[in-house]
């Protein structure tokens, strides 16, 4: 117990309050769906407890992370970008031929996050989008196929910059200096996923209330210009009341990635609806009960992951 209690004595207070505001949240959730059929007899609520209970294990994974520190976060992102990376490829129309590219794409993954935890950051800036995307097409080429190769090689290179490139900029936040920032690394990457998930909560419920106009009728049918504009106002509060409990930035700093992250949140959202809807699936995957796949989980922060990255780590970060 003493040894429990050093540990949670040595955690950032302000990172404790926000993992406890988390788990409230969570229970009051747990409270309305044993409530809902009560109040509701004879409607169908099973999606909505699978969906909480999924969140339960979510975010228990990702406390015990960011309170055991960078080795466990890079390990749980190494392990979603895996995942993510599966999920896309399963999907895609890869070509038969293409099995050892696949197997070379999956080999991508260590030797990226291998940078994070060396701390290698300028490796780990130009391995994907450089070197990767310049070697994948000429191990394809030598194949010597050239049926769909184009097509072929923007998949590969789409799939890896997303599923692996971008999600690993949320792992390498853990690898910044603890003096600089008010509640640790792991405060980082906390408000990084509270906001992220926070701004697709607030446009589902925004647009249940009031959504009236389509905003991308084509891609997303049941997106709302009003859950749009009320999941991006009610984000952008949340980032700027929050942020100088967790970010080394204030004033306009913090106003830029207030007012961006929510935009990049659904810019991820939608894209991944484009693509899921060129494919013809619904979900990604069945992995989360009630939410899909876990990329239908983590488009949002596909997108927002590197611009809050770049944003915190331009105006506050002193390393980067």
């Amino acid at each position: 117990m003493d040894a429990l209690a050093r540990f949670f004595a040595a955690q950032p207070p302000a990172l404790l309050w926000g993992l406890g505001g988390v788990l409230g949240v969570l229970t009051v959730a747990v409270a309305i769906a044993a409530a809902l059929p009560v109040l509701r007899p004879g409607g169908d609520f099973r999606n909505l407890r699978q969906r909480i209970g999924s969140w339960w294990v979510m975010i228990a994974l990702l406390a015990a992370a960011l309170l055991i520190g960078w080795p466990a976060v890079t390990l749980l992102f190494a392990v979603m970008s895996f995942i993510a990376l599966r999920e896309f490829l399963s999907l895609a129309r890869m070509r038969p031929e293409d099995r050892l590219i696949v197997l070379v794409a999956y080999l991508t993954i260590p030797v990226s996050y291998g940078f994070i935890v060396a701390d290698i950051y300028g490796f780990y800036l130009v391995f994907m989008p450089v070197y990767v995307f310049m070697f994948l097409p000429f191990a394809m080429a030598c194949i010597g196929q050239t049926r769909n190769y184009l097509p072929s090689a923007a998949t590969f290179h789409w799939g890896l910059m997303t599923c692996v490139y971008n999600l690993g900029f949320a792992a390498f936040l853990m690898r910044t200096d603890h003096e600089a920032l008010p509640a640790g690394p792991g405060g980082l990457v906390f408000l990084l996923l509270v906001a992220t998930e926070a701004n697709d909560v607030a446009q589902y419920v925004w647009g249940k209330l009031f959504g009236r106009r389509k905003i991308m009728p084509k891609v997303s049918p049941n997106k709302t210009w009003e859950g749009f504009l009320g999941g991006w106002a009610t984000t952008a509060a949340l980032v700027w009341f929050a942020g100088p409990l967790f970010l080394p930035l204030e004033g306009v700093p913090l106003a830029i990635l207030a007012l961006s992250l929510p935009i990049a949140g659904f810019a991820g959202d939608v894209t991944m609806s484009a693509i899921k809807r060129d494919i013809g699936v619904k979900d990604t995957s069945a992995l989360i009960p009630g939410h899909g796949g876990l990329l239908d989980r983590a488009d949002s922060l596909i997108f927002t992951a590197p611009l809050y990255f770049h944003v915190v780590a331009y105006f506050g970060l002193e390393r980067f």
